[in-house]
């Protein structure tokens, strides 16, 4: 009873919480609302026994996100004085989260009661995954493919962001510890290697690796303490398509390994070499994935020289007008 009166309580919380954010007056309280409820969101994926979903969305949902909006508040100048907004503003974006939570209800209901043959389908071929977590031979091994075009899209949204984010913005006025955050960064490091190491055999895996990595990066890079970590760097560009680029290439070796006379499929990987690949795929997934999330949070600000190139023509063109 106990159990089910917390769980009323905690969904409870999300629905107010959720409603809370858009219906804010101010933009500063919005988002620290909104941090509120990613983490109890990623405790309602606990109570849901789904662990991986937990902590992806307890570093993305509510770490990397809330820190992406205060970035972008301290880039407007709006931390100090946020404007109000009217009730127009904050009332469409409540009627859509109703009208979303309607809709999830609705699918809710129509689950079957039993579940479905994929989870026994899954245990089945389990032992030639090349690891002992149904999970992570879902997405490594069963739907690799959904994985790499995951690697893709991450990639593709980095490069869209700094596309349209030429001009340099300035760091937001945090006084975060410098002491404090380089005393928190090898436990973080320790945490995302074991989270990488884990994810074979129980909760886990590179996007949790690698969701950590940049969550301590972008505390980090606040504090001005990774100048290195840059799109211009030779070095961070290659580990940002690396992920993407070592998935493909095992996929072409191990298309290249497999028995021909038996049809070997794409992104089927052959039982004796599963656990290896799998492996290297996700220490390079977990560095471009951190590397990635990280400069889509932190925007880097562009050289000195290409900053007045810019600057300058921008002038001689209003100059030419």
């Amino acid at each position: 009873m106990s159990v089910l009166l917390f769980d009323f309580v905690l969904c409870g919380l999300l629905l107010a919480l959720a409603l809370a954010s858009m219906l804010s007056r101010q933009l500063s309280h919005a988002v620290i609302l909104y941090i509120a409820f990613g983490l109890l969101m990623a405790l309602a994926w606990a109570r849901l026994a789904a662990p991986d979903l937990a902590l992806a969305e307890a570093a993305i949902g509510a770490g990397l996100t809330g820190a992406l909006c205060f970035s972008a508040l301290a880039r407007q100048g709006q931390l100090v004085n946020t404007p109000t907004l009217g009730w127009s503003q904050r009332c469409w974006p409540a009627v859509f989260i109703v009208v979303i939570f309607c809709g999830l209800l609705l699918a809710l209901l129509q689950l079957p009661a039993e579940p479905g043959p994929l989870p026994s389908q899954a245990l089945q071929y389990l032992a030639d995954s090349g690891v002992s977590h149904p999970v992570t031979a879902v997405l490594l091994n069963y739907r690799s493919w959904d994985t790499l075009l995951e690697l893709l899209v991450l990639l593709l949204a980095l490069i869209g962001t700094l596309q349209v984010a030429p001009e340099p913005v300035l760091q937001p006025s945090w006084q975060l510890s410098r002491i404090w955050s380089q005393l928190l960064a090898p436990v973080i490091i320790l945490l995302a290697g074991y989270l990488l190491w884990a994810g074979a055999h129980q909760p886990g895996g590179a996007f949790q690796a690698g969701a950590l990595l940049a969550a301590g990066a972008v505390v980090l890079k606040l504090n001005q303490q990774l100048p290195w970590l840059k799109w211009g760097n030779i070095l961070v560009r290659f580990f940002a398509v690396a992920g993407l680029m070592v998935f493909a290439m095992s996929a072409v070796l191990a298309w290249l390994l497999l028995d021909q006379a038996t049809d070997p499929q794409w992104l089927q990987w052959p039982p004796q070499l599963a656990k290896y690949i799998i492996l290297l795929i996700e220490v390079f997934a977990t560095l471009a994935i951190a590397i990635t999330l990280t400069l889509l949070v932190v925007a880097e600000q562009p050289d000195t020289d290409l900053s007045l190139a810019r600057q300058d023509s921008s002038e001689a063109t209003n100059g030419g007008v």
